[in-house]
């Protein structure tokens, strides 16, 4: 009788390695802190890592972006536990991509095409795919060179164009027409929005923002009862959610976005800023912090820095400190010099305190998932809303 073979056919994770450089204006833990990030990314995009390289430098090098001792410890690692992909927490130039995957064999990805693949994944609705293939196409432009190494390349000059130079001239027209329709193409659904936008009536209107997956998108099904896709991984939402929400006998537009993130390709900003019109146009901003992250402080920089960028950093702020029952009384305190000295206490209230004393802008200390003070959060958002809809439109019957 035949023996019967067993195949697994069940799609496993590509195994990745990581990649990371510590340059004098960063220290271990924060390059670590990175590293961490740069894993919750690759998990997000259906991976796992399977280690993580660092080298502390002046500046990336030119031509490989780590040293070539370290790119000989990568490609010995790689080849002994047959990774699938290496990744390199900073975005690499044309030239570096090409040298490090004629050294390693392997794929190589960088966190903008990364992010880009994990974006592409979540897209949905028209706008969101148009918006991730514009930025997919900007990425690509510039490094097509390698994407034609397989062709016969003859010597430069007039007369003497290789095969390999045409097909690049004509794949570079064939994406700069791609762009130019995919940018037509958003211009209409600009148009779109703003269309909906001033159907909206009477309403003020208030955006959710802050760091990705800190749980913006489960305040949002919290305050307004209704389902929008939360899930523990980064950039869960990428097209803005709006929910007309009515606390009390007050109706008002509340709009969840797409989380930032360190890093961000620039491009990738560029080309979701017709999503990030919600931000622009929103009377009020909460802010959503993870305040169970070691590095939250950082966090807020972040998205203060990208609201910057979006001309919103301005407009009126309620800064909502989510996931308290995660949350540890633990601080590093540090010398003069930045060095870590030692771990002090920092309670809830501790914290609260003293942020309240450093900030004029109101903020409430919630969980989101465990429904704590959550009333007191409605309140603030409440007391803001009709502070400005009352200003705003004062003979409103809504209110009445």
């Amino acid at each position: 009788m035949a023996i019967k073979k067993i195949y697994d056919t069940a799609i496993k994770p590509e195994r990745a390695v990581l990649v990371g450089i510590i340059t004098p204006n960063e220290t271990e833990d924060q390059e670590k802190e990175y590293l961490e990030e740069l894993a919750f990314l690759v998990e997000t995009a259906g991976g796992e890592t399977i280690n993580t390289f660092t080298q502390r430098m002046q500046k990336p090098d030119r031509a490989t972006f780590v040293g070539s001792g370290k790119l000989d410890e990568i490609k010995a690692y790689v080849n002994a536990e047959e990774a699938d992909i290496v990744v390199f927490d900073d975005e690499l130039s044309p030239s570096q991509l090409r040298n490090i995957e004629n050294e390693l064999k392997i794929k190589i990805l960088d966190r903008s095409n990364l992010i880009l693949d994990i974006f592409a994944n979540r897209a949905k609705t028209a706008q969101a795919k148009t918006q991730v293939e514009l930025a997919q196409l900007q990425y690509l432009l510039p490094r097509l060179t390698r994407m034609w190494t397989h062709l016969e390349r003859q010597k430069g000059g007039i007369g003497m164009r290789g095969p390999g130079e045409t097909q690049i001239e004509s794949d570079r027209r064939m994406i700069l027409n791609k762009i130019s329709l995919l940018k037509e193409k958003l211009k209409q659904i600009d148009k779109q929005n703003e269309t909906q936008r001033k159907n909206r009536g009477e309403l003020i209107r208030v955006a959710l923002v802050g760091y990705t997956n800190v749980g913006k998108s489960t305040i949002m099904n919290m305050i307004s009862k209704s389902e929008v896709f939360a899930e523990n991984k980064l950039f869960a939402t990428l097209d803005t959610t709006v929910r007309k929400v009515v606390i009390d006998n007050l109706p008002f537009l509340l709009s969840d976005t797409v989380g930032f993130i360190r890093k961000l390709p620039h491009h990738l900003v560029e080309c979701f800023k017709s999503t990030l019109d919600e931000v622009r146009e929103a009377d009020i901003l909460v802010h959503v912090v993870d305040i169970s992250h070691p590095n939250f402080e950082d966090h807020i920089n972040t998205v203060n820095e990208t609201l910057k960028d979006l001309g919103a950093i301005d407009k009126p702020v309620i800064t909502v400190f989510n996931k308290i029952d995660a949350y540890k009384s633990a601080e590093v305190a540090r010398d003069d010099n930045g060095d870590e000295q030692a771990k002090k206490n920092i309670t809830i209230d501790d914290f609260k305190n003293s942020w309240m004393a450093k900030h004029s802008s109101p903020a409430v200390f919630i969980s989101a998932t465990e429904k704590k003070n959550v009333e007191e959060f409605r309140q603030l958002l409440y007391d803001k809303v009709i502070k400005i809809h009352t200003a705003r439109y004062p003979y409103n019957n809504l209110l009445y």
